[in-house]
């Protein structure tokens, strides 16, 4: 159960960064700016866009980290590996669910013939 809310944690997070990322103005967006791209600035402000998607971005990774930790460590946990039914016959035990052994076949009388194989 755990390890489905943090897988569903973990998509959700590695979304949200991709389009934070994709939001964010770029280094050489000033560049632009030169040659009549320079509107694109004024959606969010020439400041305050960059610094609250930074710090979302920012978040959104140290959850991502942390969620891939806690994802590799319950990976990495020793679960008890499955039996299979010869496993429980070289044990001795019976399987569960196994009722009484059935009774070894009735002999036939000494001067009968063997039935003939199909």
């Amino acid at each position: 159960m755990w390890r489905l809310i943090l897988t569903f944690v973990q998509l959700f997070s590695a979304i949200a960064i991709v389009l934070l990322v994709l939001l964010q103005r770029g280094k050489g967006a000033e560049a632009g700016a030169g040659f009549g791209s320079g509107a694109s600035g004024t959606v969010f402000g020439a400041r305050g866009a960059t610094t609250a998607l930074s710090r979302a971005t920012a978040i959104l990774a140290a959850i991502f980290m942390i969620n891939s930790l806690a994802l590799a460590y319950m990976g990495t946990r020793a679960t008890e590996a499955p039996k299979t039914i010869l496993d429980e016959a070289a044990s001795g035990k019976p399987a569960p669910g196994a009722g009484k052994p059935a009774p070894p076949p009735a002999s036939a009388p000494a001067g009968t013939p063997a039935p003939a194989p199909k």
